[in-house]
């Protein structure tokens, strides 16, 4: 069983109804287990601004799941939820599930790199993932305590 950390994320509709369906379907999937959710947060819009405010959480869960596995699972979710990906990659959405963390494992391959790319600068990230477990070490990062994670 391997622990992982899951983003969430929304910008349409009623965000929080959503990052809650979201948690919900993640803890009903066979071989994922959610152990702990982060508060959720508002936050401005990364790369793409000109868009409404985020609302963002973490969640941790424990899987039996691989990597490639948990992933097509997000996506599952992410499609029952009604998520589109058919506007700007970075532009509004009605949920967004991103695999941050797998263990202490790190993957590189088409489709799938663990850690997220870009978690270790992203503070609407690192601030609910230190909310979960402040001792995380990200993979190729270091510990997320020395990693900037104060929101503006």
């Amino acid at each position: 069983m391997a622990r992982a950390y899951v983003g969430l994320g929304a910008n349409l509709g009623e965000r929080e109804g959503a990052l809650r369906a979201a948690v919900a379907a993640l803890d009903a999937t066979e071989g994922v287990e959610v152990v702990a959710v982060s508060t959720l947060r508002e936050t401005d819009p990364v790369d793409y601004l000109d868009q409404p405010r985020f609302l963002n959480g973490a969640v941790a869960i424990d899987t039996t799941l691989t990597p490639r596995e948990l992933l097509d699972a997000l996506l599952a979710v992410e499609r029952s939820l009604g998520r589109t990906r058919d506007g700007p990659r970075f532009g509004p959405r009605t949920i967004d599930l991103d695999l941050l963390l797998y263990g202490d494992e790190s993957f590189d391959e088409p489709g799938l790199t663990i850690p997220h790319p870009r978690l270790h600068e992203r503070a609407f990230a690192l601030e609910p993932l230190a909310e979960l477990d402040p001792g995380l070490v990200v993979p190729g990062h270091g510990p997320l305590e020395t990693l900037p994670r104060k929101l503006d």
